[in-house]
Order: structure tokens, then sequence, then C-alpha cells
């Protein structure tokens, strides 16, 4: 059989798949995508997209459809604790719904100077999103159903087996370079010699050890609760640790519960996990069983490697996280955003030898400090001693829940209010960057401070006529010119390799930068800042991995 030819395969269909290939296809590379799923996510599965991972589907022109996607507009986005979802209340933490979000984001300065703000939407409403829009690029061809049976990297291309589950049908790929985004038992990362490194098998109350997950339909939930509606709620009891999260906003819920001793997930039916869900809640409420299924919490793991030859890993098979924080799905999706402007660059003849070797330099770091932040999180929420009076009707239960409650407002504020992680993530010591000689603010969780100091986000700003910054950018480098310099020298430069160069005036932006010009990467990041542009030959080649 004829074998077929790609520029890029990739081997994994949801976000960070499915991300990289809206990164090449706009960008006029051809990809093949390959899934063994018959279609994008029937579990919800990550429930939160954080804002910059919006900024960049605003990028690709998906923030609004995303945003309209998931929970109705004026649902409160809220996190809840409680010692069960019908009984006392403990703490909450108010985040604005869909709606407000869009209009509050143009108020905010500093920690939260954004184009897009978080948005509380399922993985499965993303991925769908994602591959209706990823069809319609003419490069790129989806093929769910499709499983990778093995690959070769012959040095010069990426030759690969692969069977269609419908007929048994199998087809030669030949790809240029290939990406591993095969999930956390992923085939490509064993097959590359990759182990892992890092923490797994922690144990804790919550959120460490096995899971069951729900995915259910309990319409009545909001009429037999008398609290107010929120986007997440957590139980914290000693008898049935749990979450539930909305997932439409009209009586479909994400429900994650730790197995106790005893409760063997080989026999548990889907009686039990109605039952689990009615311990939670505190009462009887009506609810459909939509699927259940384990995992296993208590992960904070990075692959030993993320590439090898013409091979790359991202998403789950380059990183494992436990949930809290929301990192693990947001990570995946900055993973394909950095290696797609690069494979794109140096499939176009524009990225040198060395620009490649940067995704490893650059992302496992990344992956490293996101883990650490999720472990962190973790441990704040799951080795917190629920007391058990804390269900009392005394004043030692009425003591005990102010004492929690007050303990769980602390930590909703350090795991729900992360501007620092969100927008703080840099790639200092990358071999693509141009340092200046300062040094970035120190980082924090909850506290980002803008700096165009090389290897972060460039700093926001809403312009004059109402769009963001990020809005102007180009569509892949784009060269701030703040002060007296021409940045005539960029500009040639880039001309001489090919490489796509918008120049944008804006000097109201020079106290923001604090430099008369700054170069920006495709991915948004400040790769170069100075006065003059008498280096911008040299410095177009380092920032492409040409020298």
């Amino acid at each position: 059989m004829e074998a077929e030819h790609t520029d890029v395969l990739i081997v994994g269909g949801g976000p960070c798949g499915l991300v990289l290939a809206h990164e090449l296809g706009r960008r006029g590379v051809s990809a093949i995508l390959l899934d063994e799923k018959p279609g994008t996510a029937f579990n919800p599965q990550a429930n939160a997209t954080q804002a910059r991972t919006m900024e960049h589907f605003r990028r690709l022109g998906l923030a609004a459809e995303i945003r309209a996607s998931g929970l109705p507009p004026d649902h409160p986005t809220d996190i809840a604790y409680f010692t069960r979802f019908t009984t006392h209340e403990l703490a909450r933490f108010r985040l604005p719904s869909s709606r407000a979000a869009t209009e509050v984001v143009r108020t905010l300065s500093g920690d939260w100077s954004a184009a897009e703000l978080p948005h509380r939407v399922s993985q499965k409403f993303v991925e769908a999103v994602l591959k209706r829009h990823a069809e319609a690029l003419p490069t790129i061809s989806l093929r769910y159903g499709w499983r990778l049976l093995s690959f070769t990297d012959r040095g010069t291309q990426v030759e690969a087996e692969a069977l269609r589950l419908s007929d048994g049908a199998r087809r030669t790929i030949r790809a240029a370079y290939m990406l591993g985004a095969d999930g956390a038992r992923s085939g490509v990362r064993a097959a590359l010699g990759h182990g892992w490194s890092g923490e797994t098998g922690t144990q804790r109350g919550f959120m460490g050890g096995r899971m069951c997950a729900v995915y259910l339909r309990a319409t009545g939930f909001d009429a037999a609760s008398p609290h107010p509606p929120a986007w997440m709620k957590v139980t914290v009891n000693a008898d049935r640790r749990s979450l539930l999260a909305a997932v439409d906003g009209r009586g479909e819920y994400a429900f994650h519960t730790q197995l106790r001793p005893g409760e063997e997930e080989s026999r548990v039916t889907e009686a039990d996990a109605r039952r689990m869900f009615h311990e939670a809640a505190g009462a009887a409420i009506p609810a459909e069983i939509l699927s259940h299924g384990f995992w296993t919490a208590g992960h904070a793991l990075v692959a030993e490697g993320l590439s090898r030859g013409r091979v790359f890993l991202g998403g789950d098979a380059a990183h494992l996280f436990t949930p809290t924080g929301g990192l693990g799905y947001n990570t995946a999706v900055e993973d394909a955003v950095n290696l797609g402007w690069k494979l794109a660059a140096v499939l176009h003849g524009v990225g040198g030898p060395h620009l490649l070797d940067s995704y490893a330099a650059e992302r496992r770091p990344l992956a490293l400090r996101n883990t650490a932040y999720a472990r962190g999180f973790a441990d704040s929420l799951g080795l917190f001693h629920a007391d058990p009076a804390l269900e009392e009707a005394s004043p030692a239960g009425q003591a005990a829940r102010e004492a929690a409650g007050e303990y769980l407002a602390d930590h909703a504020r350090r795991e729900f209010n992360i501007p620092g992680i969100t927008f703080g993530g840099r790639y200092d010591g990358s071999p693509i960057l141009v340092p200046d000689g300062t040094a970035p603010p120190p980082d924090s969780a909850n506290r980002y401070v803008p700096t165009a100091c090389p290897g972060g986000r460039a700093p926001h700003l809403w312009l004059a006529d109402g769009r963001s910054l990020y809005d102007a950018f180009g569509r892949d480098w784009t060269l701030l010119r703040m002060g007296g310099a021409s940045g005539e020298g960029f500009a040639r430069a880039a001309s001489r390799i090919g490489a796509d160069l918008a120049v944008l005036d804006l000097p109201a932006a020079r106290d923001l930068y604090e430099a008369d010009l700054a170069l920006i990467r495709p991915d948004g990041i400040v790769a170069w800042r100075g006065a003059t542009d008498g280096d911008a030959t040299a410095v177009m080649d380092r920032v492409l991995g040409r020298a």
C-alpha cells in the first residue's frame, strides 16, 4: 500500500493535539491527527480554562464561542465548601459569571490585566469547538477511531503504522515530525524510553488515592439545596469527601469522591455511584447516572524527556497532575502553542537547526513548576483534617465549622486567585531568548507583576480603540515600537530569512515595557527588548534557532 505523507503526525485528539492542529493549520502546515476514540470526550474531565488559555483561544478566533459554551452566561462560578451539599455551608469564593467576565476584564489592571478572564467550562465542550474548527482547516485531517500501532524515526522522517478500528484497515503514514499527545499511558512515551520523574502514590484524605468519577444528571439539585448555586461545590466531613462541578448549568454534574476503605472499584455499581452522591449531598436527590469510572489522584509527574529525534511529547503524555488548581489541561494547551509555531517555522525553512531543541528546554521546567503548584493545592485541601464535630448541632460543632470555614476561605483564595501561575510562567534560560540583564519578579502563585523582561508573557493593555493589545499583534512575530528607534533593522532581518513580522507603533506602552523596542514571539512571549535595532540580524537568528 502506498504511504501517505504529511508534515506532522499528531497522536491524540484531546486539547493538546487539537490545539496543535490549529497552530499548524493556520500556518499552512499539513497534519494528520489520530485518536482511538470515536470522537471528542463524552465525560466532563477538566472543568476550568485559565485566562492565559483563553487568550490563546482568542488569538485563534475561538474565545467567544468557547465562552458561550458550558454554563449559561449568568450562572455563578463560585467555589463553595459544605459539610454536605444540602447542609452547612462553610466558605464561598465568589467569581464572576461568564457574562460579567467579558465586562469586568476591560476594567482590570495589575495582576489581572488580561485580554480574557478564566472560563468555567467542561473540557468536553472545548474539545467539540476545537474539533469543529480544525475540520475546516484545509491542511488538517482528523481521524478519530484510528490507533497508532507503531512508529520508527528514520532520521529524516517518522514512519508510522495506523489501524482503523471500525474495519481493521491499515495505513502507513510518513511525517516529518510527530507529537505524542496520547494520554497518561502514552505508547509514544514508552516507545521513546522516557520514564516519569516526580511524585506519585501520595495518599491524602482527599485528592490522594483512588477516586470515583461520576457523570450524572440531577435536575432537582438546586431546588433540593438551601444554598445559592455555585460552579464547584466541595464537601468536607469525616465520612465522604467529594466535589461536584456544574457541567451545563441545567442539571448535569461531574461528581468526584475519594473511595473509602472497603469500596473496591471492581464492585462499584451504578447504584453504588448514586449512593455515594446521596451521601455527599446529605439527601436522596434523584440522579441519573450517565457514566462512572475511576482514576488516581496524587500524581505530580513529568516525563524525563519531552522529545527524542523527530518525536515530541505533550499533554498528559508529558506530565500528570492532580487536578487541584486546574493546571493539567491548561499546561497541555501551552505545550501545543509552544511547539506549533516552532514546527511551522522549521517546516517553512525559517527556523534553524536549534529551534526545536528549545521545546523541551522551555516546557519541561514549566511542567515541573506547575505540577508542584498543583501538588501544593492538593496538600492544602486533601490533608485538611475534617473534624467529626463539623456536623454536630452543638457549640463544638459550630466552633469546628467556623474554624474550617476560615481555613477553607483562605485555601480558596490561594487555589482560585492565581494570576501568578496563570500569567507568570517563564522560559528563563531558553537558548532562543536574548536576555537583557534584568531579573524578573519572584514567581508567586497569587501575585503577577507585569514585566517585559525577556522570557515571559508580553504585558497586556487595552488600546485606545477598545482592542486588546494582543488583537493588534501579527500572526507570528511582532515588533513593538514605543520610542525613537525605527526598528527597520528587524524588518530587513525578518525579510531576509522569510519570517512573518508585523511592526506595531505603540508609544503608550513605553512605560509598561520599559524599552523603545520589544520583539514578541508567535506565542506571545517577549523574546528581546532594547533601545536600538543594531543587532537585529543576530537577534532574529538567535530567537529562530539559527545561531
